[in-house]
């Protein structure tokens, strides 16, 4: 049942020591959505925004005891779930989702950092296609994590919605990211098992996009613990990354992060 007051959102993910990704990302957007931020950490990262260097994989039974702790006291409207690390976190995060089964679950498949580095052991893909594709309300791959799931790549607009029509046969609904395919527009594709819907907007010329899934995930689960439809979460989780992206100030010397607090900067608060 859900609480009085703001969404419980419970991010199941990696903890990035740049701040930019992983849990650090999930809980600014959970917070700057007005809602209460939740966590099972999967993985310690150490990362900046040059990149990974060194990943460190929390035992699966200690996630699943963070999952259960959460559900079990405080209550969940919304679950995001990104980096897993290994199949047996794949598994147990499965089993504990399965159990507590009822908020909505966005899954974020994450396989490679922006800096190129792995965050996905090779025989944790099948597990994720398996075990967490058919318990998503909807699953947000990038388009190199979608040909992993698919065992295939699409270059082409038409290419990609058949690969998103196609991953929707795995999981119930499917947004494919277009950011990494190339030109000035970016199209993002929403597959809902009956319709497809598109999303077009401009390419923002930044080098401050570290941790740009991770946010978009989360706002998208933040918006469905609000009650919005789908389509409605997905079109307006993507508005709110672009002024997330068009608002910040670039930090390091690779990829910064993105500016989670844009609108509160722009309201005249503290940034």
């Amino acid at each position: 049942m859900k609480a009085p007051g703001r969404p419980r959102l419970l991010s199941i993910a990696g903890s990035d020591s740049g701040g930019g990704a992983g849990i650090q990302a999930d809980l600014k957007t959970f917070a700057a959505h007005g809602a209460y931020g939740m966590t099972a950490i999967t993985a310690l990262t150490a990362q900046n925004t040059l990149g990974v260097r060194a990943v460190h994989a929390v035992p699966a039974a200690f996630v699943a005891a963070q999952i259960d702790a959460v559900f079990e006291d405080l209550g969940v409207d919304a679950v995001k779930i990104g980096m897993l690390a290994r199949r047996e976190i794949v598994e147990a995060v499965a089993d504990r989702l399965e159990a507590h089964a009822g908020p909505p679950i966005v899954l974020d498949p994450v396989m490679i950092s922006a800096s190129g580095d792995p965050l996905l052991e090779p025989d944790a893909v099948e597990a994720i296609r398996l075990r967490l594709m058919p318990l998503a309300t909807v699953t947000t791959p990038n388009l190199p994590e979608a040909a992993r799931l698919a065992g295939r790549s699409a270059a082409s607009l038409a290419e990609r919605i058949e690969l998103a029509r196609e991953l929707g046969r795995a999981t119930r609904a499917v947004l494919l990211k277009g950011a990494h395919a190339t030109g000035d527009e970016i199209v993002d594709l929403l597959w809902d098992g009956r319709e497809l819907h598109c999303f077009t907007h401009a390419r923002v010329p930044t080098r401050a996009d570290h941790g740009t899934g991770c946010t978009l995930s989360s706002a998208l689960a933040a918006r469905l613990a609000a009650g919005a439809s789908l389509p409605d979460a997905c079109r307006g989780a993507i508005d709110w990354l672009q002024g997330a992206l068009l608002h910040a100030e670039p930090l390091g010397h690779g990829h910064g992060p993105v500016n989670h607090l844009w609108q509160l900067a722009a309201r005249g608060g503290s940034p």
